[in-house]
């Protein structure tokens, strides 16, 4: 899952299809994400001595990560991403669609991927 805290995402499949957000968490285990403003739910609280009025609580629930895509830099749509190495050996996300980089993966270059002719 190449999908990280903070990154913006659309949502590809659900009732909140089509909205954007950002991403508040991931969770790896369970192959899902937690993006802001998506997914919301009521959770009913009883009245406690923490909570004394009760009431309703909108949280966003978790949704799962084949149903969100990455967004395009360069072109500001959805894309699937990929992964590619850099002549200096680094490991970066480009999106599919255009070939923008997304991100650096690791910042440190792996000397084993660097291309001949660069060094």
């Amino acid at each position: 899952m190449f999908i990280r805290r903070d990154d913006i995402v659309e949502v590809l499949a659900g009732d909140d299809k089509g909205k954007r957000g950002r991403v508040l968490r991931v969770l790896r285990a369970e192959n899902k994400v937690v993006v802001e403003g998506i997914n919301r739910v009521y959770k009913h609280l009883k009245p406690s001595r923490r909570n004394p009025q009760g009431g309703r609580l909108s949280k966003e629930m978790p949704i799962h990560a084949s149903n969100v895509a990455l967004i395009d830099p360069q072109t500001n749509r959805p894309t699937r991403v990929g992964v590619r190495y850099l002549p200096d050996g680094a490991k970066e996300l480009y999106a599919k669609r255009s070939g923008a980089r997304i991100r650096l993966i690791n910042a440190k270059p792996n000397p084993r991927y660097a291309s001949s002719a660069h060094q």
